[in-house]
Parts: structure tokens; sequence; C-alpha cells
């Protein structure tokens, strides 16, 4: 089992989503495809108590990674995020090219 715990971002509350991780948990539970099931889990709404130390951070962050001109790839996303929070990028890690 995989829990995934998400803010309530729409993209995280989606229909796609939702139906996405139904159709997977099927499959799996049906034994029609080898994987874990996926539990998602949401933060409440409009409760800073658990953000209080990563809201500051994820402003900052965002401000150095975003451009409102034009979207990022997401080689570029993942050099910009580990530049502006300190960490190091693992070129061996797979990353779709494709996900806007």
């Amino acid at each position: 089992m995989w829990v995934s715990i998400w803010d309530n971002a729409p993209w995280h509350v989606s229909k796609e989503a939702r139906s996405r991780i139904e159709g997977h948990n099927g499959k799996v539970k049906k034994g029609q495809m080898e994987g874990v099931r996926i539990i998602s889990r949401f933060l409440p709404t409009k409760s800073p108590w658990p953000n209080a130390a990563v809201e500051p951070k994820w402003i900052h962050g965002k401000r150095e990674v975003v451009e409102a001109d034009r979207l990022l790839s997401t080689h570029e996303i993942a050099e910009r995020v580990c530049a502006a929070f300190g960490c190091p990028h693992y070129e061996h890690l797979s990353l779709a090219e494709n996900v806007a």
C-alpha cells in the first residue's frame, strides 16, 4: 500500500486524478497488474498549523523556480528546485518530459 498525503490543490482532488487512482487500484486488486494500492488522504483545508514551517519556504522556492511567461521542462524544474533548496539533483532519476 502506498499512502499519499496531499493538499487540496485542484489537480489533486480532480475527477481525473481520482479516476486514475481508482482504475489503478482496481487493476491491482484484480491481479491485472503488479503494484500496490494507492491510498490518498488530504490535509485539512485552511489549516495553517500543519504548514507553518513549510509555507514560508514554499513561497520563497516558488518565486525562484517558476516563470510567468513560459512552461519549464521537467529537467529545468528539477534543477531550479534543487538550486533553490540546496539539494543535489541526481541525473539517474527518470523524469517524464511532457508533464505539463
